[in-house]
């Protein structure tokens, strides 16, 4: 992909896997902020969780949830049924991407996880 923007600084990274840790919204908020701890990453704000509840597909059921940062922000995805997530996180400052996929891969108990830069 073309940097069609080299004077801002942005870096971009995927984590997914499957998790062991039952996902609650309470393990997920303390997650978003923990993340962003871990990587000195500064947040302004509470972490937006949204679920369908039951509307749409079973297979579909989870979460989807956001932490803004002072340099962008965090997404977060969870499948509840088939105990898989897709994280990304994505800044305007540098982080160390290694410490970010260790820290989600300890926190979710995750034996197989992927996980690419762009």
């Amino acid at each position: 992909m073309k940097n069609i923007a080299p004077q801002i600084t942005r870096q971009r990274l995927l984590i997914e896997g499957f998790f062991t840790k039952e996902v609650t919204r309470e393990v997920l908020r303390d997650y978003l902020f923990g993340v962003a701890g871990h990587l000195h990453l500064r947040t302004y704000g509470e972490p937006t969780i949204f679920s369908p509840a039951g509307m749409g597909k079973e297979e579909n059921q989870g979460f989807d949830a956001f932490i803004p940062l002072i340099d962008s922000g965090i997404s977060a995805y969870i499948w509840s049924k088939d105990k898989f997530f897709s994280i990304i996180i994505y800044t305007c400052k540098h982080f160390a991407s290694e410490a970010a996929i260790a820290f989600t891969k300890e926190y979710f108990k995750s034996q197989e996880i992927e996980h690419m830069s762009f």
